[in-house]
């Protein structure tokens, strides 16, 4: 659709000489060195503007000197002369050193292209692949732009011929300039919502002050600009304490000729700092003097605390690997401790005595089981079973388990909202994470409070949503105390494992970051806030069921009926004390049993005699040969053989594809858990 001139026509036929001049349609170049962008950019501006096309530098300069263009489109890099020097040859010349030029470019996005371009004297960026609607709207206004100033040229020709016009082109006139200023008003208020500040200033400013600013000042600061010119050294003196000294030298170094780039803390308002990112380049004249610094202030204090996030989040999953990769030697000493104890309890008669000392030893190492599944809830790598949760029905259970705990000094208020979601997690370990947070409550209270326990649905849109949390419905649950608080500084430190703000021997530092792995494992996240002296609020957001209509129960495992036969077993692990406690346990359930230390060791056995033996319990993690990998050789020596695999592993899943029939048993485990192992790999035959 052609563009419609801005002038409004006149009623009568004698139409002025102003208006009555036919005019050329502005034409655009577009300068590319590749066909498609050419025949691609000219199909989204042909109706905007006359369209001329130029592959490379030299042929944009040719039609330069044919033509005149409302604006430049120029791809930085082409062969030949690249976008730079074409563009300082075109600012170069007298009759072209003022048409608008637009860079096209696929890379280099780097402020200091950018600057480099803008030095060049491009008005603008467009990063390829181009958006139509956004180039159409680009090149729209400087369309505009060049029709107005033809308008005006013509007005300057005509001068004469309207000073003798009628009333009615003297009103045509004024309307014309009315519609400029609107034009102009439009331009200057795109300007102020910018969320960056251009300015000024000299090169040996001091103190610091600009003497041109554009841009909203006031948003981004809190101050007015004419504040500041009143009283420079607020700039200086509003600087971060940490930061003050090194933009100072920085700015000192500015009449050396060289240019600024910056981050700072800077103090608004408000009160709050703000993280600015200050920029500036050495503008120079014709002789290569130095005139004045033009530069931007850009508000990345977002940025900031997005990259703070992720460092965090990748310090927390380093920690969480490292635990997960310990979890399997631990696991392998409390199998051992443990097998050892029960051996000692089914085989030693212990008086009273005896008795008492060998459960405390295994009370200290059931404790020390117990702290490898805080840990591994902090890496994730627990297995859980996430399922539809009442949370409603957890709070009568942790009412009842948490009464004496708190004893008759701190009270706990449940307050859940009206038809609260259901939550998609495991019961059992969103039980232990409130535990914890409660618990964490009541300690903070030493004197005694109250501790509040709130759920409420929450909905997060695209708009809203975070890298820790993606759009969709959550449930909030809140534990909220009125104790001593957490001071700002450690609250980034209170999710690492081991780190506690309690007195020595008062806790292990694991609770906060068991709820802060369980929240990630179950597709939430967790929030503190908190106020020293006021007291804290910890938030679990976790994911809301969905289509469950009736939350699912909890069921108690049975525990597995014993071996009712003797079995030949062969038993592999590298680990000496698992394997000697592993094989007596075998014993006292009646079995025989040959142990060997690899899985070499293994084959060679059932090669000689592939009968000997009615399962093989092998350990996963060994040198040389994995369980798996045993398993699948001793069964090409017997088809069918049954075999079961123990693992110290964080997370079996994750290393031992699931089979039906060779199931996995989880170090230290118990004889009933063993039995039942048993009976699984014989198919429940045992």
């Amino acid at each position: 659709m052609a563009r419609k001139s801005r002038l409004a026509e006149p009623a009568e036929a004698a139409v002025p000489p102003l208006a009555a001049e036919a005019t050329e349609r502005p034409r655009v170049l577009v300068v590319d060195d590749d066909e498609r962008n050419l025949l691609a950019i000219t199909n989204v501006l042909e109706d905007i503007a006359e369209v001329v096309v130029a592959d490379s530098g030299e042929a944009a300069l040719r039609q330069l000197l044919r033509h005149e263009f409302a604006v430049i489109l120029l791809d930085v890099y082409m062969p030949g002369i690249d976008g730079y020097e074409t563009a300082g040859l075109i600012r170069a010349r007298e009759q072209t050193k003022r048409v608008p030029i637009v860079f096209l470019s696929a890379v280099n996005k780097e402020m200091e292209h950018l600057l480099r371009g803008y030095a060049m004297g491009a008005v603008d960026y467009v990063f390829k692949p181009v958006e139509p609607s956004v180039l159409r709207s680009k090149v729209s206004v400087f369309v505009d732009l060049f029709e107005m100033t033809k308008e005006v040229e013509r007005k300057a020709r005509h001068e004469q011929q309207l000073l003798d016009a009628n009333l009615r082109a003297n009103a045509e006139l004024l309307e014309v300039e009315k519609r400029l200023r609107l034009a102009e008003q439009r331009q200057a208020a795109i300007i102020q919502s910018l969320p960056i500040i251009l300015y000024l200033e000299e090169i040996d400013a001091q103190p610091r002050l600009p003497k041109f600013v554009s841009g909203n000042f006031a948003a981004v600061t809190g101050f007015e600009f004419d504040e500041i010119r009143k009283r420079p050294e607020t700039w200086v003196e509003r600087l971060h304490p940490d930061d003050r000294e090194r933009v100072v030298a920085t700015l000192a170094e500015r009449p050396l000729g060289r240019g600024l780039s910056i981050e700072y803390r800077w103090q608004c308002r408000d009160g709050g700092y703000r993280h600015f990112l200050d920029q500036a380049v050495l503008l120079r004249d014709p002789a290569g003097d130095p005139l004045e610094f033009a530069g931007t202030l850009l508000d990345v204090t977002d940025r900031h605390e997005l990259e703070l996030q992720l460092n965090q989040a990748r310090k927390m999953d380093a920690i969480g690997q490292l635990t997960g990769g310990i979890a399997h030697d631990f696991n392998n000493l409390l199998a051992a401790v443990l097998g050892g104890i029960g051996m000692i309890e089914r085989r030693v008669p212990l008086d009273e005595a005896q008795q008492k000392v060998v459960g405390m030893t295994r009370h200290a190492a059931e404790q020390g089981a117990e702290l490898i599944k805080h840990l591994l809830a902090f890496s994730r790598r627990q297995k859980l079973e996430p399922a539809a949760v009442d949370v409603n029905s957890l709070a009568g259970n942790l009412n009842e388990l948490m009464t004496h705990t708190l004893g008759g000094i701190t009270e706990l208020k449940w307050q859940f909202e009206d038809a609260l979601h259901p939550v998609f997690a495991d019961a059992a370990q969103l039980e232990l994470a409130l535990m914890n947070l409660i618990i964490n409550a009541r300690d903070a209270m030493p004197e005694g409070g109250t501790i509040s326990v709130q759920a409420a649905n929450r909905e997060i849109d695209e708009a809203s949503a975070s890298p820790d949390l993606g759009a969709g419905s959550y449930v909030v649950i809140a534990i909220t105390d009125t104790g001593c608080g957490i001071e700002p500084a450690l609250l980034d430190q209170v999710l690492e494992p081991f780190f506690t703000t309690k007195a020595v021997g008062k806790g292990t530092g694991l609770g906060l970051s068991m709820v802060y792995g369980f929240a990630k494992q179950s597709g939430g996240a967790i929030r503190i806030e908190s106020e020293v002296g006021a007291g804290t609020r910890v938030e679990i957001w976790l994911p809301a069921a969905e289509g469950a209509s009736a939350p699912r129960k909890r069921v108690a495992a049975a525990a597995p009926a014993p071996c009712e036969r003797q079995l030949r077993i062969l038993l592999v692990d590298d680990h000496d004390g698992v394997r000697a406690t592993t094989a007596a346990l075998l014993q006292d359930l009646g079995h025989g049993v040959v142990d060997v230390s690899d899985g070499q060791s293994a084959i060679e056995l059932l090669t000689a005699a592939p009968d000997a033996f009615d399962l093989v319990l092998t350990d996963y993690a060994m040198p040389k040969l994995s369980g798996t990998e045993l398993v699948r050789r001793l069964r090409k020596l017997r088809h069918g053989l049954p075999a079961a695999i123990i693992t110290g592993n964080a997370n079996p899943g994750s290393a031992i594809a699931p089979s039906a029939d060779t199931p996995v048993l989880t170090k230290p485990f118990s004889d009933v858990e063993l039995r039942s192992c048993l009976n699984s790999a014989l198919g429940g035959t045992a």
